[in-house]
């Protein structure tokens, strides 16, 4: 698999180059260019400039290979470095349903089947036009609260507060090609694919990318408290490709129409496509922004924002009425004409490379390289 990156897009992104550490990286001419300097030696610094896109298009850089066939001493990284990565939840009407579905199942597929069938049957599709926190969501929240039907997923989706979370640490989010990871103690679980926004310190939105925030649903089905165990373990963030920069072909308008495709492949013969849509958000990515860095929250490196999903996989893969969940070999495909491809193959937290390299290690890795 190939990332797909478009000629006409403005890429900006990392790879790790063997016996010299990560490096910054563009694409021009189909080729990948190494662009890392003094002037910025990191993601985070490219992105924290006025100029991000003007920088990268006209950096000086060391063609290095074909972005569609990497040369065996490089290898993709997560196009982010220093920034913290957040995500947001229940942001889609569909897969708002899920969650309800997760919390009454308390994490046991076999009884997901008929909640989603009785909670379908009363809210259905009419959540999908309501404005998170107007008049009209406090009219369907209380009408559900009557039905026995409330849950703590519906009061972040048409409530007034987004639901906002760490994703995972400075770092330490994987790119393409990489495995994923699920917990061990997870046996209901699925890909979430997503697209995620690269914003810098002063809140201001600079391009986007895609992203897979692996998904435990019977623990964090359990209890909402389980969250943190549910969404941060190793190597259970992917983004990538790269991150497309806006200018005068990209812009947040084409995010906010963006089409998700998914597709996953099992060793075992199966195969499930999925799809996004980002014109079905319920909130719109500039105020997932503004409730995520302001001034009640500021972030010096800036942030990935993963914007959450549409996709809530249904079909069965075992037995009648378990619906989908991850086997340990599975190829995940997410990808968009706009933002390329992101593949990872799936694997247990526990077996998939230890996460080692962290902020101290780039430091001192800049600084031998005389880039501090």
């Amino acid at each position: 698999m190939t990332p797909n990156l478009s000629s006409d897009g403005l890429w900006l992104g990392r790879v790790e180059r063997a016996g010299l550490g990560p490096s910054v990286v563009s694409v021009r001419d189909g080729h990948l260019v190494d662009i890392t300097s003094k002037e910025a030696p990191t993601v985070r610094d490219v992105l924290e400039r006025e100029d991000a896109a003007d920088y990268v298009r006209d950096a000086q850089g060391q063609v290095l290979c074909p972005v569609d066939a990497l040369s065996s001493d490089i290898s993709w990284l997560a196009p982010c470095d220093f920034q913290a990565v957040k995500a947001c939840g229940v942001t889609f009407a569909g897969s708002m349903v899920e969650r309800v579905i997760e919390e009454q199942a308390a994490g046991d597929p076999e009884k997901a089947d008929d909640i989603r069938q009785r909670v379908g049957a009363r809210i259905g599709d009419s959540l999908s036009n309501i404005i998170p926190g107007s008049e009209q969501a406090q009219e369907v929240k209380q009408a559900l609260i009557a039905e026995g039907l409330w849950s703590q997923y519906l009061e972040v989706g048409i409530g007034p507060d987004a639901e906002v979370f760490s994703k995972a640490q400075v770092l330490s989010s994987v790119g393409f090609g990489d495995d994923v990871g699920l917990h061990p103690i997870s046996t209901w679980n699925n890909p979430e694919p997503e697209v995620v926004l690269a914003v810098s310190s002063k809140g201001e939105i600079k391009g986007a990318t895609l992203g897979n925030d692996v998904n435990l649903r019977d623990v964090e089905g359990r209890s909402a408290l389980l969250l943190s165990k549910a969404k941060d373990n190793n190597a259970s963030c992917s983004i990538g490709p790269m991150i497309r920069l806006f200018d005068g072909h990209f812009s947040l308008d084409d995010v906010r129409k963006a089409e998700l495709d998914l597709q996953v492949k099992g060793e075992d013969g199966f195969v499930l496509h999925g799809a996004s849509s980002m014109s079905q958000i319920s909130r719109d990515p500039a105020d997932l922004v503004r409730q995520t860095i302001g001034q009640h929250h500021q972030y010096p490196d800036g942030l990935m924002l993963f914007l959450g999903t549409l996709f809530a996989p249904t079909k069965d893969r075992d037995a009648p009425g378990q619906g989908f969940t991850h086997k340990i070999g599975d190829e995940v495909s997410i990808s968009c004409p706009q933002l390329g491809r992101l593949v990872n193959r799936v694997n247990l937290s526990t077996e998939c490379r230890p996460w080692t390299f962290g902020a101290s290690a780039l430091m001192r890795n800049l600084a031998a390289r005389n880039l501090l």
